[in-house]
């Protein structure tokens, strides 16, 4: 659903708009609501309100009894905040998860299918580098 690499900046208002291609499939398929929370990598996870219940159920049938499972559930879903795109494709990024992403002004944006993963374009830099040369290896792990 969700696919490219895009670079946009914060606008004055700590506003991010979403990439156009973005912005035809949540039109295209009638999503109204988005559901942003912590990601793994210091990114941020974006989801459609389908797929945010799919997680949710997900993380929900964890056994609470588990330390692990509680310490994440914790961090994740306190993290969660609906966001409501505004006509022009902005949606406003909460401070606490644009501290948590080290974001400031310049972002990545990444789609990774059922998923839109908002990065610092340092982090994203970063990972990127980091992660390359490795690609064929890490395909090689988990495809058969």
């Amino acid at each position: 659903m969700f696919y490219g690499e895009f670079e946009h900046s914060l606008d004055r208002k700590g506003r991010l708009i979403l990439p156009a291609k973005f912005r035809e499939t949540i039109k295209e398929n009638y999503i109204e609501r988005l559901y942003i929370t912590r990601g793994l990598d210091r990114c941020l996870f974006v989801f459609t309100e389908e797929e945010w219940k799919l997680q949710e159920q997900k993380f929900k049938s964890l056994s609470f009894t588990k330390t692990e499972a509680r310490k994440f559930n914790r961090l994740y879903f306190s993290g969660a905040s609906e966001i409501i795109p505004d006509r022009q494709g902005r949606v406003l990024l909460p401070k606490y998860l644009k501290d948590y992403a080290a974001i400031e002004k310049q972002t990545v944006i990444v789609g990774v299918a059922n998923r839109i993963e908002i990065w610092s374009q340092k982090l994203w830099k970063e990972f990127y580098e980091k992660t390359q040369g490795s690609f064929e290896d890490i395909a090689e792990k988990l495809i058969e």
